[in-house]
């Protein structure tokens, strides 16, 4: 081998959530790390999402009373794969595996100064299925002040929450209008803003705030933080990953590592030729990934061996494309669109075929299954005035009065009655009339006898606190009514490598690749082909990047 320009303990592809966790372990063992990000903003998509991670029987439900723990959530994550099918990626031992490292993982962060609390009330997405959990088991981090980063605070990628206020405060705050506890957290945000502005202090919540904290952390713990940088291939001797190829002030600049190279480089939501090739019928003018995500490094680990499982799924995320909609950018989400009352989602020929509520993923499953035998791919939700009147709309605060451009480029249909909807959604008045009539009769008799939604609890929480006796369950009766299309977007794949519960990198005939890790979306989920509960993606790449970081520095 040719001699190499540097040489580090531990070399990470990426920075995302599982990258930053890992580095900050490595470090913690007093190690010597690098973190290669090839943008010139570090967080991956980490920061721009919500920054939630499922994490069963953390310290935060014991401290509340709550009653958790390994043996309630395997029953839960057991029967939900049990139900899908066992994967690659999603085997009882790594699922087993994930269900005891996660609660460490976050007792690491807050050892390390992380702030984090949990989320008081955000339901598992299949609450009613035995070990589920209505309360949820969500964690997230504290707000933070992105100017405790002095400079790094430009390099950060931004989230996509701008208001100072927690996930939870920013669900309330669209029914100020209606209810007091929705009234309290908009003063609330509003002093908050005050003192903000008084105290030079620039609050980021979600996904922003989690890796705010995150890249802290590891900068005061030393790690070798280092953007545009991308790395073009690993580095192998004897099949045996040394290091990686990257490059440093414009030229290629090889990294010896010798305790592995992790890759936590995301997956291949922008890359229309794998998704193509993946996930047929899917876009990358969907997708709310960052526009690093691209799938080299997949490609780069398959060149080398790599067993790929679960290509075909991705993070989905529904979401509604107004004029003005441009790639890369965070995009419009249409779940809680068409869970709140009054809402609707129909295929082309204007027939319901789903639960509009529950899990994004499934939603979207739904969604592509479906257009294999009807047209689907765009849906259609389908609301009245009510829902206008009350809730947001594809960014837009509650009412009638919307951008003249969406009615100019038929993005929203506005008709006095259902048939003439129908009409200019081009399909039959007859059809749309029967689903919007037959919904409405499920509403009077308050239940769903289709596809039951508002049966579980994370349906109700989707839907509105404020209206009863459902929370999802509302009439379309009030003309004029509108629709927009829905496309399943997501925000990120869910297949790559398949690892093992180490989070080592496994060949097609089971063996390890010495020296190489993975985590994220650069693998195959754990979660298989379900997501229990919001932060399935984030819990998963933070904890294997933590169980990577411990078995690579020997302390397994």
């Amino acid at each position: 081998m040719a001699d190499f320009d540097e040489v580090v303990d531990f070399a990470i592809v990426g920075s995302g959530g599982g990258a930053m966790c890992a580095a900050l372990q490595m470090a913690a063992k007093n190690k010597r790390v690098v973190m290669l990000e090839k943008s010139h903003l570090v967080g991956g998509t980490t920061a721009r999402a919500g920054g939630v991670m499922w994490i069963p029987n953390n310290r935060f439900l014991k401290r509340d009373g709550i009653d958790d723990s390994f043996e309630l959530a395997a029953k839960y994550f057991d029967g939900l794969a049990a139900e899908a099918g066992d994967t690659p990626g999603s085997t009882p031992e790594r699922r087993h595996t994930y269900l005891r490292q996660a609660p460490k993982m976050v007792d690491f962060l807050l050892e390390q100064g992380i702030k984090l609390n949990r989320v008081s009330y955000w339901p598992d997405y299949y609450d009613e299925r035995p070990g589920g959990l209505e309360v949820g088991r969500c964690v997230v981090a504290d707000l933070f002040d992105l100017n405790e980063l002095g400079p790094w605070r430009e390099k950060l990628r931004p989230g996509f929450l701008t208001m100072p206020a927690t996930l939870e405060e920013a669900l309330l705050l669209p029914n100020f209008k209606r209810a007091w506890r929705s009234t309290k957290v908009l003063l609330k945000v509003i002093a908050r803003t005050i003192y903000a502005k008084v105290a030079r202090k620039q609050f980021v919540s979600a996904g922003a705030a989690l890796q705010g904290r995150m890249l802290q952390a590891v900068l005061r713990r030393g790690v070798d933080v280092r953007s545009e940088s991308p790395v073009s291939e690993l580095i192998v001797d004897d099949g045996v990953v040394r290091g990686v190829l990257t490059v440093k002030n414009g030229k290629p600049w090889r990294i010896s590592a010798r305790l592995g190279v992790l890759v936590a480089a995301g997956g291949f939501a922008h890359n229309q030729r794998m998704r193509d090739k993946y996930q047929p019928g899917t876009s990358t003018k969907w997708t709310s990934a960052a526009p690093t995500d691209t799938g080299e490094m997949i490609e780069e680990m398959m060149r080398h061996g790599a067993a790929i499982a679960q290509m075909d799924e991705m993070v989905g995320n529904q979401c509604t494309l107004p004029p003005g909609s441009q790639e890369g950018e965070i995009q419009s989400p249409a779940q809680s669109l068409t869970a709140k009352p009054h809402a609707i989602l129909v295929d082309q020929t204007g027939q319901r075929y789903m639960n509009e509520g529950g899990s994004y993923m499934a939603y979207c499953k739904s969604m592509l299954a479906r257009n294999k035998a009807v047209p689907a791919v765009p849906s259609w939700a389908v609301f009245d005035s009510q829902y206008m009147k009350k809730y947001m709309l594809a960014g837009t605060m509650p009412g009638s009065k919307k951008p003249q451009s969406w009615y100019d480029e038929g993005y929203l249909k506005q008709a006095q009655s259902v048939a003439d909807l129908a009409e200019q959604l081009g399909m039959s008045a007859a059809q749309l009339e029967a689903t919007v009539n037959r919904f409405n009769g499920f509403v009077r008799n308050n239940y769903d006898e289709d596809f039951q939604r508002g049966e579980r609890a994370y349906d109700n929480w989707l839907g509105d606190f404020c209206h009863q006796p459902s929370q999802t369950l509302g009439e379309l009766s009030k003309p004029p009514f509108y629709a927009v299309q829905v496309v399943p977007g997501d925000v990120g794949t869910y297949g790559g490598v398949v690892t093992d519960t180490s989070a080592r990198v496994l060949r097609e005939d089971g063996s390890v690749i010495p020296g190489l890790y993975a985590t994220g979306v650069s693998t195959a989920s754990v979660m298989g082909r379900v997501y229990p509960g919001a932060g399935s993606s984030i819990g998963p790449t933070f904890v294997w990047g933590f169980v990577a970081a411990n078995h690579a520095a020997g302390s397994n």
